[in-house]
């Protein structure tokens, strides 16, 4: 299972990078990750023409999408398009930070998940 992760190095510029998830436990209903940390959860919906300048995260967080995706830019300028079902961790919350914008014209739902 893969988890996008968007991060900023040392000069402030933001990058992807993909998390492998480590299944530590096998149970007759599936492999299980060990615990992560967690402070909550936000539900949260978007408007189809969500479009987004240049902004940090808010705070270290998974976001989740539930039923349409997401095009997000790095500062480096890689875009990667996070689909429903897909799950991304930001954490760029200083330095130039990066663009989102919805796609298809189509109205999103997402569950954040703060981790500070």
């Amino acid at each position: 299972m893969r988890v996008h992760n968007l991060y900023t190095d040392a000069n402030g510029e933001s990058h992807f990078r993909d998390i492998e998830i480590e299944w530590v436990e096998e149970t007759p209903g599936g492999k299980l990750s060990k615990r992560l940390p967690a402070t909550g959860i936000i539900f949260r919906q978007v408007p189809p023409t969500y479009d987004l300048d240049w902004h940090p995260a808010p705070r270290r967080q998974y976001i989740i999408n539930l039923d349409a995706g997401v095009q997000i830019t790095a500062s480096d300028g890689e875009a990667r398009v996070i689909g429903a079902g897909e799950v991304i961790l930001v954490e760029d919350v200083s330095g130039k930070g990066h663009l989102s914008k919805a796609i298809n014209g189509k109205l999103r739902h997402c569950i954040f998940v703060p981790i500070d």
